[in-house]
């Protein structure tokens, strides 16, 4: 009695219950995509994956099944026999009524799983069915890359589906035989009936097929081996390993054929003999005679042979990794800097980043953290016109951390503290008196001591986004803090899926298993519940499909609205004689930027990279969810910038892919490094200044590089962000007959210069802590100048303070509290004041004087701000300020 109970309870926790599950997630999903505005992506996703694992599920059940039905019909003369299996003792006959269900059960069972591995192929399906030639073909087999990217991943996957559906038909076979008798074990050894042999003859024959289609498809292959010297197929793997399996890829067929007709016959020897040539010729052509060849050939002429080859992996590597639009560039350094370049370059000196990213995150969070349940997770670098300049600036959004809120439960994480609150923005190079950043945004609520205005700062989707909330309820949600009280606000956005049904309610308590979205008396029918909230999260849902960059940065639109761009790739591992990298990608671009608000979490995917012919086909595949960049907004098509992790990619491999000659490629006689300071690596960093040529200065993404094993600098590479410009690479090379000083040789001689060692060490030992900024190189006119900030903390925990700026300038090393001091004391002479006031928030004297009378009012409009929040030392700070420019005005 409780057994029969029982199996229905099983049936419904390992059924039932998975299955309702898995439903509910597909069914939170599709209203998703819908709230996004790409059902037709959630759609397209969901008919591949069916229609996939059905036809993979349907074909091996449908072959499966009909073998196993045969092997029930025959009668052996062992039938009577008894199988004994432990406590287990069945007579064979006994065994029918069973083995026919359970057969079938097992055929079911193998193709529910062949099935779901199938609907996990839909994104190769997919590729396959829409592909498009690329127009370049392999130097070896003549294919085109195209197939090599869309065609052959699928062809490999049907390969081992193949394989596995005949070994699987062929297994279950043998295991019926040996129930029903046609496989028996006597004193007279093993016996095998004849409808046996010849159903499994039959089985193998089909098999060796298969097997001859991996040898084909195994010369492909070849050309991703890695041979040490380059990557790709060399001498060895063209002119015999090809060979070689082109060779068993037809005798193999004819070797299955003899095999089986050796069974159908019972002629064993004929058995055996066929596999046995197999692989001889397999260990012969693949092992044996290529390693000969090898070593007594190719190892003493390998330049002569493997030139061709080296030719092939320098072409192939240089188109994955987008190296061919790289333009070198020869240039001639000299130490001739006048002060007078360095004020024609003024643009470029005011905006060299002295604030690093991590010391500024610390002192945004202990200046403008607000409340301990806010959290600025990253600092951002972008550019903005800003009282009219073009500056370079650094942002960090401040989000809500609901692992440190002060009361932690359902209420207050669902209901009430929905989002984080505004940006603290800043110049990267402006200090205070005390050593602390000067802001262009900062508070709450925002406060712009520029013309950039935050309008809508609520950050409902960021970063550090937990799973849900759910708005429009009862319950008001908390805004931000003042000093009398707390501001609470309801949101206006049409983001998030309507909470409108009891269905619903149902629906999404049990995705998130609480039953406090039913029960709660707050949530009304004009709710609505926020989820997939992370941003990241958020794309990668939509897009599957494409690589995220892992470091998103927000921007203030032109209608002060926050917008978080983050930068996508295309990849592929199936780039024939292009070098992977770590993870095996050998085709990568940086063909889309993600576009997600922060307010109302919508997404858009717009193209940057056109002729990248992946996305080309995913396009096809999903029309509705790329826009062309055109499409983008202007106000944020200004804050593009080249991807920082995909030029550091490109610069890993053009460091060897920049030697275009075979030759100086296989002796690596210009082989560059990045250059590492103390144990890690340079990174690209962003600037802004004047190319050499250019009349204008841009936002830009610069790298410098060193010679292998050497702390000289051999070049630098730029990638440009602006405009027309964007995605333009250019690597400008020193000459090599002198001496050009290296990240690492320049902070040698700051450690040797006893002035500046000396005072590090006072600091030091005074209890502080001296934290060495990042070490920029920063070409000007046809000139570098290195530049390093420093920063004090009293500990560990301390608030960085920048304190000192050391420049670098030929052989001159100088330590000054600002970069306008240090250049002054490398160049002589005084700058223009407006490059040297860098310390003070007040305007140019000789600003024009409509920009004064708007800095005038935006000073008096921070006023009143400061007032209304009770800041009153602030209300002194900016009435100090605005009588400063009325006097200018008043002259």
């Amino acid at each position: 009695m409780f057994k029969n109970r029982l199996t229905p309870i099983l049936f419904a926790l390992f059924i039932i219950v998975p299955a309702l599950t898995y439903l509910l997630a597909y069914y939170t999903d599709w209203l998703f995509f819908v709230e996004t505005g790409f059902a037709s992506v959630f759609t397209t996703k969901l008919y591949a994956q069916t229609g996939i694992g059905v036809l993979f599920g349907g074909l091996l059940f449908a072959f499966l099944v009909p073998n196993l039905l045969y092997a029930n019909r025959a009668e052996f003369p062992h039938a009577g026999e008894y199988i004994e299996a432990g406590a287990i003792r069945l007579q064979r006959n006994q065994t029918l009524p069973m083995i026919r269900p359970i057969g079938v059960l097992i055929a079911a069972g193998i193709a529910l799983f062949v099935g779901q591995f199938g609907a996990l192929q839909w994104e190769n399906v997919l590729l396959f069915i829409n592909r498009v030639s690329v127009g370049t073909t392999d130097p070896v087999i003549g294919k085109d890359i195209g197939f090599y990217l869309f065609s052959l991943p699928l062809l490999e996957i049907l390969r081992g589906y193949l394989n596995f559906m005949l070994l699987a038909t062929l297994l279950v076979t043998l295991l019926v035989y040996y129930i029903r008798g046609g496989i028996a074990l006597t004193l007279r050894g093993l016996l095998i009936a004849q409808q046996v042999r010849r159903h499994t003859a039959i089985l193998l024959a089909l098999f060796s097929c298969v097997i001859a289609a991996g040898f084909y498809l195994e010369g492909f292959g070849l050309l991703y081996g890695n041979k040490g010297a380059f990557y790709g197929a060399g001498y060895v793997d063209v002119n015999v390993r090809l060979t070689t399996l082109t060779t068993l890829a037809f005798i193999t067929p004819v070797a299955g054929l003899l095999l089986a007709f050796g069974l159908w016959k019972g002629t064993w020897r004929l058995v055996l003999l066929p596999p046995i040539v197999v692989v001889a010729a397999y260990m012969i052509g693949m092992r044996g005679y290529p390693a000969l060849l090898q070593k007594f050939k190719v190892a003493p002429n390998e330049l002569a042979l493997e030139t061709p080859y080296i030719e092939h992996n320098i072409n192939f590597t240089r188109f994955g990794y987008d190296l061919k639009k790289i333009e070198t560039v020869p240039f001639d350094v000299d130490t001739r800097l006048s002060a007078a370049e360095i004020a024609n370059n003024d643009a470029t000196i005011k905006n060299i980043r002295l604030w690093d990213h991590a010391p500024l995150l610390k002192t945004y969070s202990q200046l403008q953290q607000i409340r301990t349940y806010y959290k600025f997770f990253d600092v951002d670098n972008d550019r903005y016109m800003v009282n009219g300049q073009y500056s370079q600036v650094m942002l960090s959004p401040r989000e809500l951390s609901y692992a440190d809120l002060p009361s932690k439960n359902w209420i207050n994480e669902r209901l009430i503290f929905t989002h984080g609150n505004g940006i603290t923005m800043g110049p990267v190079s402006r200090i205070s008196k005390e050593g602390l950043p000067e802001f262009y945004i900062k508070d709450i609520p925002a406060v712009s001591l520029a013309d950039i205005k935050v309008t809508r700062p609520e950050i409902y989707f960021g970063e550090l986004s937990n799973d849900y909330v759910i708005v429009k309820t009862r319950v008001p949600e908390f805004s931000y803090p003042t000093a009398t009280g707390n501001i609470n606000t309801t949101y206006n956005g049409k983001g998030g899926v309507a909470v409108d049904s009891l269905l619903k309610k149902a629906l999404f308590a049990a995705h998130f298993r609480t039953e406090k979205i039913v029960l709660s008396s707050d949530i009304t029918s004009e709710s609505r519940i926020l989820y997939n909230r992370n941003i990241s999260k958020r794309v990668k849902k939509l897009a599957p499909f494409l690589r995220f960059d892992a470091d998103p940065y927000m921007v203030v639109d032109d209608k002060g609205k926050l917008k978080w761009i983050i930068d996508a790739y295309t990849h592929s591992y199936r780039l024939p004689y292009s070098k992977p990298l770590k993870g095996g990608i050998n085709y990568m671009r940086n063909s889309v930027k993600a576009v997600v608000d922060a307010y109302d979490g919508a997404v858009d995917f717009y193209i940057s990279d056109p002729d990248d012919v992946l996305l080309k086909v995913y396009a096809k595949i999903f029309p509705a969810l790329f826009k062309p960049m055109a499409a983008m907004p202007d106000g944020l098509k200004t804050h593009v910038r080249y991807s920082h992790q995909f030029l550091q990619v490109q610069a890993a491999m053009f460091s060897t892919y920049h030697m275009t000659d075979p030759k100086v490629f296989y002796n690596k006689e210009n082989l560059w490094e990045i250059p590492v300071l103390g144990e890690k690596q340079m990174e690209p960093y962003y600037t802004i200044m004047k190319l050499p040529g250019e009349k204008k200065e841009e936002y830009i993404l610069l790298l410098p590089f060193s010679p292998s094993k050497r702390d000289n600098l051999a070049a630098w590479l730029t990638a440009r962000c602006d405009g027309e410009n964007y995605g333009k690479i250019k690597a400008y090379t020193f000459p090599r007959d002198r001496l050009i000083y290296g990240p690492k040789q320049i902070d040698a001689r700051i450690n040797q210069d006893s002035y500046i060692s000396q005072q590090l060490t006072l600091w030091n030992q005074r209890g502080s802590e001296v934290i060495r900024g990042s070490m920029l190189v920063i070409p000007i006119e046809k000139s570098l100048l290195y530049v390093q900030p420093l920063f004090l903390a009293a500990d560990k925990s301390g608030l960085p303070e920048l304190r000192r700026v050391i420049v670098a300038f030929g052989d001159e090393v100088v330590m000054e509290e600002t970069l306008e001091l240090a250049l002054q004391r490398i160049f002589g002479g005084k700058r223009p004041a407006a490059a040297t006031a860098t310390q003070s928030t007040a305007p140019d004297a000789k600003a024009l004087p409509s920009t004064l009378a708007k800095e005038a009012m935006s000073l008096y409009e921070r006023a009143i701000n400061m007032q209304r929040q009770g800041n009153w030392s602030g209300y002194g700070e900016e009435l100090r300020k605005l009588e400063q420019v009325l006097k200018q005005l008043a002259k």
